[in-house]
């Protein structure tokens, strides 16, 4: 019997991101999706207020939440809004989306250990959103750079851990 548990973030050009946090320990499946935005059933040509995120399945028994948004934070700039790389606007914000009160905590807390670290030039502007629904992207995105090896990323760890 399967305890997996699901984590959700956006941080930028959700090919990057999942591309990383594929081979993570513990992470056991990646699905890049939309997620926080104005519409239902978004599409890359319409997807207003959603951000470009990840779902990610997980082993609780093997990784845990904090260590998760710990990576999180090493592969991004959380320091700029609507903004990663080349890419701007809202579908390129950091944030976080919580699934209860323990996971809000967990990330109010690893945003004050990032900001007291002063890794980054600026603070975390990342934001916590509770989360509704997220929304698979089509595709053509699941699993884009192993499709597409060379595709455009603006991800990569900058840092050792946080914790």
């Amino acid at each position: 019997m399967s305890n997996l548990k699901k984590a959700y973030v956006a941080g930028g050009c959700f090919w990057g991101m999942e591309d990383l946090f594929r081979v993570r320990p513990g992470i056991k499946d990646t699905e890049v999706i939309y997620i926080g935005g104005d519409n239902e059933q978004p599409t890359y040509r319409n997807h207003p207020g959603h951000a470009e995120g990840i779902e990610l399945t997980y082993d609780p028994q093997e990784t845990s939440y904090a260590l998760i948004l710990d990576y999180f934070f090493r592969v991004h700039d959380p320091t700029t809004v609507n903004r990663q790389g080349n890419d701007r606007g809202s579908s390129y914000r950091s944030t976080i989306f919580y699934q209860d009160e323990e996971e809000k905590r967990i990330a109010e807390e690893m945003i004050d250990v990032v900001n007291k670290s002063e890794r980054w030039n600026g603070p975390v502007v990342t934001t916590l959103e509770p989360f509704t629904v997220a929304w698979p992207a089509e595709e053509a995105h699941q699993d884009y750079l192993v499709k597409n090896p060379g595709g455009y990323t603006c991800h990569f760890e900058r840092f050792g851990p946080f914790v």
